[in-house]
């Protein structure tokens, strides 16, 4: 590992959660609003060519609940690390992706979701749909896929250190991008 002692990375993802309360009165809740990753070694990775990224993939409830029927619409601010990523510690990233998408229990595709796999983009909102209509809904329930990506000599270090990436989730009405 570089010349470098293999010691402990304890690693610790902050995700703060946004309730914006909207004049339909929603309210978004997140399974876990801090999650952890513990003290991460060498075996808790995969080590790639220049980037290694975390076996710890973790896996999150998010729901949406309304008052009345609005067209649903997500987005996350955090630090940019990239285009395609949000900032993790110094040099690494997260990226967050919604799966099994459901409003009001129908199935919902990501309107604009030029990346597949419903991914949060930096700066960007995506919008549920159904046969590439927004939907509107009172309920939104998906799981939320995490997966942490860091430079390959992240784990070179001679103590302990904390990596940490924060940000957001918000509702947003379709009508103010």
């Amino acid at each position: 590992m570089n010349g470098h002692p293999a010691g402990g990375l304890c690693l610790l993802w902050g995700v703060l959660m946004a309730t914006q309360a909207l004049a339909d009165d929603c309210r978004m809740t997140l399974s876990e609003p801090r999650v952890d990753y513990g003290v991460i070694r060498p075996t808790h990775a995969s080590f790639g060519r220049d980037a290694m990224r975390l076996d710890t993939q973790r896996t999150l409830h998010l729901s949406v609940l309304c008052a009345n029927p609005v067209a649903m619409a997500l987005r996350f601010s955090g630090v940019p690390a990239d285009a395609q990523g949000f900032q993790f510690g110094r040099q690494g990233r997260f990226t967050l992706s919604l799966k099994q998408a459901q409003v009001d229990g129908r199935p919902v595709a990501w309107q604009p979701d030029e990346t597949a796999g419903g991914r949060l983009l930096p700066g960007r909102v995506l919008y549920a749909s159904a046969a590439g209509a927004p939907m509107t809904g009172r309920r939104l329930t998906a799981q939320l896929e995490i997966e942490v990506q860091l430079p390959a000599d992240a784990l070179a270090v001679r103590r302990e250190t904390l990596l940490e990436g924060r940000g957001q989730f918000e509702l947003i009405s379709p009508a103010a991008p």
